[in-house]
């Protein structure tokens, strides 16, 4: 009954925050990899006045007007990551690679052979994406001299009463669990202190009072608690472009998108911790934790693009393009157990608290930020060519919606004075020699934080080959960049982190043909 009377006072609007949300998962949509066919990767995406790829139509939509004839390609990427983690001194590294098919895509050309008409082509487009790949591994580990990954247990409980983490006579863990997140109005926060408690984490200070709001550690103090943090991450960002794109006396080209994304995110963690403190004197102390998450996001979104390009001379053209904010409708499922040693110093215990239960939360929104990118190519006749890109974006105007929603609200609040408007630089080349291309490119994107040390800026250069055989083409690029960021073992209560360098290498491989 006093369950009952506790959800009416709470309210419904804490069951609104579901898991912890952080700046980290704005970012995972906001931020993309560049992707695409090999020509695009190879010079480093620098394709916004150049076009005649595409993937360049992501860039500036008025790119798919510099097609001769209808084409079309699809592109294979080898993707390997490289992590090296520093977490107090101690460093550690963890390698994956994958294999994907990222772009396939075609255009059709019209042009008016009459004369009769100022507006003498139009181009239409079809063409996928893969912006981002998730498929990752990173593992740190080392002594951390201060905090335990307890606290976040432990933090969630302090004024939270007993009876919401006591089991009652013929109740389950389960039952428990899905009761607090789905009736109660508590919602997360109360179920990782009830998988504290039911793991002797913590105790009551009077464990006969339902009321008890009052709770003592059972983990030993001292510091020098040794951790391990496994993620791995699988899934990928596509987007669907529809372009339609017309061109002016040959001089103005112009061209729209209409974009469709798609997301499928998994994203399994599992941070443990070991101490050789010494013992509580009476009572339980903690040796060891465990505590495993396996989320999944999944959902779709929508987003726009426009673009132009002049050509003022045969030699030389501009391009500006907008591409809209992403509007994505996201879905959170999540799943939890947590593992706990205790000993009293004569017998050794575990606890595996494993509710067997998926939360799925209510859908919520995300809004990327919108972008504007300037850009200009120099055309050395059918020599090569020179093309630099500069882009801006606000991530400070990212937004989780509903808006009014408590808990969103404060995070968008904390990303309009962590985040910032960044830039990013791409420069690319081309020479053809006979059927032979030689391609490269620069890549510099600025961090999206004002105080860059939680995300750092990312630099990346490539390279590549092209052959040319008359009716179709083979080409092949090898693209390498690098960040470094901060990543946190557990989402609060502890605010020590592991400092990561990614270093991403992919090779990418595309056949096209005109047809």
């Amino acid at each position: 009954m006093k369950k009952l009377l506790l959800s009416i006072i709470f309210g419904s609007s804490l069951l609104a925050t579901a898991q912890e949300t952080t700046t980290n998962d704005a970012l995972r949509y906001a931020v993309n990899n560049l992707t695409g066919t090999a020509r695009f990767r190879a010079m480093s995406g620098a394709f916004g006045a150049v076009g005649g790829d595409l993937s360049s139509i992501n860039i500036n939509p008025a790119g798919s007007l510099f097609f001769n004839n209808n084409f079309a390609s699809v592109t294979l990427s080898n993707y390997n990551a490289h992590n090296r983690s520093d977490y107090f001194g101690t460093r550690t590294k963890e390698n994956l690679s994958t294999l994907d098919l990222n772009q396939l895509g075609a255009v059709l050309i019209f042009n008016d052979a009459s004369g009769n008409s100022d507006w003498s082509k139009i181009a239409v487009a079809l063409n996928y994406d893969s912006t981002n790949n998730f498929d990752n591994n990173i593992f740190s580990a080392g002594t951390n001299p201060y905090n335990s990954i307890g606290s976040y247990f432990i933090d969630k409980a302090q004024g939270l009463p007993l009876e919401y983490m006591q089991l009652q006579p013929g109740e389950t863990v389960s039952q428990l669990y899905s009761y607090l997140g789905e009736t109660s109005g508590l919602g997360f926060p109360a179920q990782q202190a009830m998988l504290g408690y039911q793991a002797f984490l913590f105790e009551a200070f009077d464990d006969s009072d339902l009321n008890n709001v009052d709770y003592y550690t059972n983990i030993p103090t001292g510091g020098n608690y040794y951790h391990e943090n496994y993620v791995s991450t699988s899934g990928f960002n596509g987007k669907l472009s529809a372009n339609f794109a017309t061109a002016y006396k040959n001089k103005l080209f112009l061209g729209f998108n209409l974009n469709a994304h798609f997301t499928d995110y998994t994203k399994s963690t599992s941070v443990y911790e070991g101490n050789n403190n010494p013992l509580y004197s009476s009572g339980l102390t903690v040796t060891d934790i465990q505590f495993d998450n396996e989320l999944y996001t999944y959902g779709t979104g929508f987003s726009m693009n426009v673009g132009a390009i002049y050509k003022f001379t045969d030699n030389f053209r501009a391009g500006v393009a907008y591409e809209s904010p992403t509007w994505y409708n996201l879905n959170d499922e999540l799943s939890q157990r947590l593992i706990v040693r205790t000993t009293d110093g004569t017998t050794n215990y575990q606890d595996v608290v494993d509710p067997n239960v998926v939360n799925i939360y209510e859908t919520y929104k995300i809004q990327t930020p919108s972008k504007w990118t300037f850009s200009g190519a120099y055309i050395f006749g059918k020599k090569g060519l020179i093309s630099v890109d500069y882009a801006t974006k606000d991530y400070s105007n990212i937004k989780f919606k509903p808006t009014n929603d408590g808990f969103f609200s404060d995070l968008n609040s904390q990303m309009s004075s962590q985040f910032k408007n960044a830039y990013e630089l791409r420069i690319g080349g081309e020479y053809k020699i006979k059927q032979w291309s030689l391609r490269g490119g620069y890549r510099f994107e600025e961090s999206p934080y004002k105080v860059d040390f939680a995300m750092g800026d990312l630099t990346g250069y490539s390279t590549g080959i092209g052959y040319n055989f008359g009716e179709s083409r083979l080409d092949v690029a090898y693209a390498n960049d690098h960040r470094n960021y901060n990543q946190s073992l557990i989402s609060s209560g502890m605010n020590d982190t592991a400092r990561i360098r990614t270093t991403n290498n992919n090779i990418t491989v595309t056949y096209s043909i005109n047809f």
